[in-house]
């Protein structure tokens, strides 16, 4: 379990560095096409750490509410 966490954090990591670069990408290029995908980038850096965030948080509950079952 702890060797897929590390994977899938380093993903994630990987994942936003691409974002990240992909967004300085867009911003250097002058054109309505780049612009858009500019926006795009911006939101899902946003939004991506958020619902990772949401998703660990979700993940301790349900694994805190079955450790307590099986107490």
């Amino acid at each position: 379990m702890k060797k897929s966490k590390r994977i899938l954090a380093a993903a994630g990591a990987i994942l936003l560095i691409g974002l990240y670069l992909a967004t300085l990408v867009f911003a250097l290029i002058d054109s309505p096409w780049a612009h858009s995908m500019f926006k795009l980038c911006v939101g899902f850096t946003i939004v991506l750490p958020v619902l990772l965030y949401a998703y660990t948080l979700i993940y301790r509950v349900l694994r805190k509410d079955e450790e307590e079952k099986n107490d």
